[in-house]
């Protein structure tokens, strides 16, 4: 069963185990502390929590163990972000997007209305939409979108069989003692804290090409050729040139948790520039560019 969209918003879905609480709204405080007990009872008197029915839960129903239960994210005072997305392309297929710094692709943290795709589900009425990679959420740039379900496996397989080439711009100190172009390879994992990652030793499973475009005094912009797609594998790879990327604030050492108020005056210094590959449902060879721009123009 498909459960529709509220304001853009897809369901979330919980299982229940097996446990000591009475009521549904016992479960729900304990699970997620993050959203207070009056919070959920606004959110069930809303009827934002689904039964595997498809039917309201309300806030003093019996604890049902092994069922589910849908609900739709909702932030009281979301922040508002000092860009909005851009649709560049639109086609039977595929919806291309420039997303700015800051927006999260897809709900998360404190941002749900101001997520890309939440955007782009209320602008275009397409409740199928769905990425079909991701950026980070400091990242602007393009990302693509499939807009049928039935079309989703022949372009996610773009991603997964390296039939793409995506090429990105980022802005960093110029070294000139660091010879390029070069092909950067490591093996990344997760560090600490959680959302960092870090080059440990053992067999590449990153890889990147790296190339100088243009320098201006102290600083650079270079371009980022990813073969793979790590979690923060260009940050990183960067850093161990010595050229952490201007705006970054986990690399090389953290200077403001994800979960801290935003500075927008200091965003991070790369950009999703442009991809290239062979649509599998039109044959078409497509190469978009966005139209955003970084410190440092080519």
């Amino acid at each position: 069963m498909q459960l529709p969209t509220r304001n853009g918003v897809g369901p979330s879905c919980v299982s229940l185990p097996a446990g000591p609480w009475a009521t549904v709204l016992d479960f729900l405080v304990e699970r997620m502390p993050g959203i207070s007990r009056q919070a959920w009872r606004d959110r069930l008197s809303h009827e934002l929590v689904l039964d595997e029915a498809a039917q309201p839960v309300r806030a003093n129903d019996r604890y049902r163990p092994h069922t589910k239960l849908f609900y739709y994210r909702h932030m009281d005072n979301e922040p508002a972000l000092p860009s909005q997305a851009h649709i560049l392309f639109e086609d039977d297929h595929l919806l291309v997007a420039d997303k700015p710094h800051f927006m999260p692709v897809t709900p998360a943290g404190r941002y749900v209305q101001q997520s890309l795709l939440v955007q782009l589900k209320q602008l275009t009425g397409n409740d199928d939409l769905v990425p079909l990679h991701r950026i980070d959420r400091e990242t602007a740039g393009l990302v693509l979108l499939g807009k049928r379900v039935q079309d989703r496996d022949a372009y996610h397989a773009l991603f997964r069989d390296k039939h793409i080439r995506k090429v990105y711009h980022a802005v960093a100190s110029f070294d000139p003692d660091v010879s390029l172009p070069r092909i950067h390879t490591s093996r990344l994992a997760a560090g600490t804290p959680f959302f960092r990652m870090m080059e440990v030793p053992g067999e590449p499973n990153s890889e990147t090409r790296i190339s100088l475009l243009k320098s201006e005094g102290q600083r650079a912009l270079y371009q980022l050729e990813p073969v793979t797609g790590k979690r923060h594998q260009l940050r990183v790879h960067m850093l161990a040139l010595g050229l952490p990327l201007q705006g970054d604030l986990f690399y090389p050492t953290v200077l403001r948790g994800p979960d801290e108020a935003e500075d927008f005056s200091q965003p991070l210094q790369l950009l999703a520039h442009s991809v290239m590959f062979t649509d599998p449902h039109t044959a078409q060879v497509r190469a978009f560019s966005s139209q955003l721009a970084l410190s440092i123009t080519p």
